[in-house]
C-alpha cells in the first residue's frame, strides 16, 4: 500500500511547483515517523500527568504533519519547511519534557525516543528540500 500511495502522490507532487524534485523515501520516512512519535505521544500523555500538555501537543502536531503530508495540494515548499520546523520543534519540547521522567518512566523514555527519530526524520526532508531549491 506504502508504494502504491507514495507512487500517487509523487504524480501530484510533480505538477505542484518547486516540489517536483520531493524525494519521496524521506518523505515516507517522515510519515512513518509522525505517526509513530503520535502514537508514543498519545500513550505518553495517558501515563504521566506532568508532560501530558506537551506529549497531547506533539500527537497534535505530528498528526496535523502527516495529514498536510499526505493532501500536499495547495502547499508550497515554503509552507512544508515551516510546518516540518514547527513539528521538530515541538517534537523536542516533548522530548526535553518526556527525557526529565525517562530515568522512572519507560514510557516517557520510548516517547522521547519517538520525538528523537521524528525530528532527525523531519530534518533530513526538509534539509532536503533546502538542498533542492538551491
Amino acid at each position: 500500500m506504502d508504494a502504491m500511495m507514495m507512487d500517487a502522490m509523487s504524480k501530484d507532487m510533480m505538477s505542484m511547483p518547486g516540489m517536483e524534485t520531493m524525494d519521496m523515501s524521506l518523505l515516507q520516512a517522515c510519515l512513518d515517523a509522525c505517526s509513530a512519535c503520535e502514537q508514543a505521544c498519545t500513550v505518553c500523555s495517558t501515563q504521566m500527568l506532568s508532560c501530558a500538555p506537551a506529549c497531547m501537543n506533539c500527537a497534535d502536531m505530528c498528526n496535523t504533519m502527516m495529514r498536510a503530508m499526505l493532501r500536499m495540494q495547495g502547499m508550497t515548499p515554503a509552507t512544508m519547511m515551516a510546518m516540518l520546523d514547527a513539528c521538530i520543534a515541538m517534537c523536542q519540547q516533548c522530548m526535553d519534557e518526556c527525557m526529565e521522567h525517562a530515568d522512572h518512566s519507560d514510557v516517557c523514555r520510548m516517547c522521547a525516543q519517538s520525538c528523537k527519530a521524528c525530528m532527525d526524520a523531519c530534518s533530513k526532508l526538509r534539509q532536503s528540500m533546502a538542498a533542492a531549491a538551491m
